[in-house]
């Protein structure tokens, strides 16, 4: 089963329970996902559909930190729930050393020695570790590396 035909399933789902919390994060990724689609004038695969998964995940971060920032605890509550029902549809994160490990090795095999090769380097490792790993950690794992 595809990721949007499981999210689409969770969200009858959803209907069935009445959760309307839940229905109304996953609708919003829905439409989301829906309207790449039509940007983009394809159907998304799992990994684009992740990709709007990981955006949505990081709007809502950043709100989460503007609402607490501005005393609105409400909102930011809700916002982490948000955040906890996109995170189901989100591949399991690496471990640290699971990125060091991948980092390491596309060191070895692009051969970079320097910061003037870390844009070879990334563009090397974000195929690999898209949806897996938070992308500003294994920049800093990179820089750490060619340091």
């Amino acid at each position: 089963m595809s990721l949007k035909a499981r999210i689409t399933e969770d969200m009858k789902t959803a209907m069935k329970a009445k959760d309307a919390p839940r229905l109304a994060a996953i609708r919003l990724l829905l439409a989301a996902v829906k309207q790449k689609e039509v940007d983009e004038r394809h159907e998304l695969d799992d990994d684009a559909t992740v990709a709007v998964i990981e955006k949505l995940t990081k709007q809502r971060k950043d709100s989460v930190t503007q609402y607490a920032a501005a005393g609105r605890q409400d909102l930011a509550d809700a916002e982490q729930f948000e955040i906890a029902v996109l995170a189901a549809y989100l591949p399991e994160k690496m471990s640290r050393e699971e990125i060091a490990a991948t980092v390491a090795a596309a060191v070895a095999e692009t051969g970079a020695k320097g910061p003037a090769d870390m844009g070879r380097l990334m563009a090397v490792l974000k195929p690999r570790l898209a949806g897996k790993a938070d992308m500003a950690e294994v920049s800093q794992r990179v820089k750490a590396a060619l340091a």
